[in-house]
């Protein structure tokens, strides 16, 4: 099914601040009214865990949990006719990752939508890995029932020419933690926003990022988390590497504390590593408080060249210079990869890191 052409929208001309970081230009129509974007699922599940129900629902019987206004956001939601929902039921101990797999092979722009839904006390990992060549714009709902404990993975493992643009949004419940880790390797433009609110006391949020961007690459994350209950906390850690001529990653990191959000304990950090000449990352840490009672908050940016003095450290205790390189970075990483505690996952995220490097000469 396709998505007839609309004029409801005013396209996004680059000057608003949402888009002002973002090439419209590569972005495949996705944000265009003129364009038509095919409906279709491309997330196949792999072997589905007891305790956990996939399956394909109509749109309109389920309807978005969350507002938003984003221009592309509103297409997909416009556009689509079938909704894929995850359900973990209440209690559900759910040892191994649930694995959904994307793997698309043209360029026709999609859209996407999925849900789930972590029931009461549950605690399960879902993966998403998208790899390939494609157009996709999608939004992904989380619903945290009180004591849920859901950890998110998403990889975009893209192939050179992918363009993706993507909601992730977390609704949290009392005593309940969302724990996501956002992998952004390939594709020639990634523009992906997390985004968290909170429905009760004691819910937790970390928002864990890794990407690398090389020749040519836009890679841009939008988190954005939203204090509106007392005694919720919430940790944002990203890093990125750059390596390669007009490589470029932006990283916006939004803070919001309400008036009614008393105890709030609250902090974000970007980290950016440039590797070479001609690369460009942008930071934005913005915090934003409307109550002088809470617990801590605080965000931290850096940007700096690599760290000549490691690299000489290693390569006088005998080491060549290519693997010093491929060390140092390794080590700047090494903090989010391994609390992935997925082996196969963080071995790969590592080979591809280093396959990237050896792309273009540091």
């Amino acid at each position: 099914m396709s998505l007839a052409t609309s004029t409801n929208y005013m396209v996004p001309t680059g000057r608003e601040e949402p888009w002002r970081f973002t090439p419209l230009n590569r972005l495949a129509g996705l944000h265009e009214t003129s364009v038509e974007l095919h409906d279709r699922i491309s997330l196949e599940p792999a072997d589905i865990p007891a305790g956990v129900v996939i399956t394909v629902e109509d749109a309109v019987a389920l309807p978005p949990i969350s507002t938003n206004d984003d221009h592309i956001i509103r297409r997909v939601r416009d556009g689509v006719s079938k909704v894929l929902l995850v359900t973990i039921e209440k209690d559900a101990e759910i040892a191994l990752p649930i694995f959904l797999i994307r793997s698309m092979l043209d360029m026709t722009p999609e859209i996407s939508r999925v849900q789930v839904n972590a029931g009461t006390n549950s605690h399960a990992t879902l993966v998403i890995e998208n790899s390939g060549e494609g157009v996709l714009a999608e939004e992904i709902e989380f619903n945290l029932a009180p004591g849920a404990n859901l950890r998110f993975v998403t990889l975009q493992e893209w192939s050179a020419r992918a363009v993706h643009v993507a909601r992730h949004h977390a609704i949290i419940g009392k005593d309940a933690t969302f724990t996501s880790y956002v992998v952004s390797i390939g594709g020639s433009v990634v523009r992906i926003s997390p985004t968290v609110e909170y429905t009760g006391p004691g819910s937790n949020a970390e928002l864990f990022g890794l990407y690398f961007a090389t020749d040519g690459q836009h890679l841009e994350h939008r988190v954005h988390v939203e204090h509106s209950v007392p005694g919720a906390r919430s940790r944002v850690n990203y890093k990125g590497a750059l390596n390669g001529n007009s490589a470029h990653t932006v990283w916006i990191g939004d803070v919001f504390i309400k008036a009614a959000a008393q105890g709030t304990d609250t902090y974000e950090l970007n980290r950016n590593l440039l590797l070479s000449h001609g690369a460009r990352a942008d930071s934005v840490p913005n915090l934003e408080i409307e109550t002088g009672d809470i617990v801590g908050a605080g965000h931290a940016s850096t940007t700096g060249r690599f760290d000549d003095e490691q690299l000489f450290y290693l390569m006088s205790r005998g080491i060549p210079s290519e693997q010093a390189r491929r060390l140092v970075i390794r080590g700047f990483f090494s903090d989010i990869v391994s609390k992935l505690k997925l082996e196969g996952i963080e071995e790969r995220i590592m080979n591809r890191i280093d396959s990237e490097l050896s792309v273009v000469k540091i």
